[in-house]
Formats: structure tokens, sequence, C-alpha cells
């Protein structure tokens, strides 16, 4: 995972250079809130007891995003610059998580903490310093952990 300050994310491809987004419609941007990141790295604790500092591209989110709530339910439109998605589902972080530190798999389910998934509405091009606007927000859905 790189950190870019901008970049083209089209319809049928999501972010460009990102191998997913074309495999998959419905989980073409994924979006992280640097608040639930926070958070969950607030729950976990390194060696002596010591805060956990982990960049947020361990989380391997395509947007990361500070200052809204994200939709917390399938059809949450947002937009990012000049682009518009629309929420599929909640992400579900991988076990790369664990492998990243132990138990920011368990930290990043609660609340939406992982991000969500998005099919593009309308692509453009989206920069560090764009403005983030929920456009739509339906009532919020609670995932349980299978």
């Amino acid at each position: 995972m790189e950190e870019i300050a901008s970049g083209s994310i089209t319809v049928d491809g999501g972010l460009e250079g990102d191998h997913k987004g074309p495999k998959f419609p419905n989980r073409r941007i994924t979006v992280l809130t640097r608040e639930a990141w926070e958070d969950a790295l607030a729950e976990l604790r390194g060696a002596n007891d010591a805060p956990v500092r982990l960049p947020w591209t361990v989380r391997r989110a395509n947007l990361l995003v500070e200052g809204v709530r994200l939709p917390r339910a399938r059809g949450g439109v947002l937009r990012v610059g000049a682009v518009t998605l629309e929420v599929t589902y909640p992400t579900q972080p991988c076990r790369r998580m664990e492998e990243a530190h132990a138990g920011l798999l368990k930290a990043l389910h609660p609340d939406w903490r992982g991000g969500v998934t998005c099919r593009v509405l309308e692509g453009g091009t989206v920069q560090i310093g764009d403005e983030v606007e929920v456009l739509i927000s339906p009532p919020e859905h609670v995932p349980k952990l299978p």
C-alpha cells in the first residue's frame, strides 16, 4: 500500500492502480475515517502496555477521510470531491489485520470501524483536502459477527 496525494476514480474501475476495483463492482472503493482508525488503535496495546501506532495504510482502504460520520447502511451516498459513492457494505477487514497487530481485526469490527465499501456513481479525481459530504444516510445497520 502506498499513500498518494491524488487519484482518478472511475465508475468501471474504481481507483486507478487498484487491482481489486475492476473485479468487484460493489466494492470499487473502500473508505475509512481517521476517527474510526484511531478508535480501533486505542483499544490495542503494544510492548510494556504502550499505545499502538500504525499507519492507516495498514487497513488497506482506498480513501482516508476525517471529520465526517460515514453512512452505516447500504444505500448511503457520499461525495468526496467530484466523486459520488454509494455504500454497499461495511468493510470486512481481513486476516492481514491480525498480522499487523494482534487484536486489530476485532478492534475494527464495532461501529463500522473498518469503513465502508462503495460502488462509484460518478467518477472523477480526488485529492488530499477535498470536501467530504454525506448526501444520503439511511437508518443504521448493525452487523453481527458470523
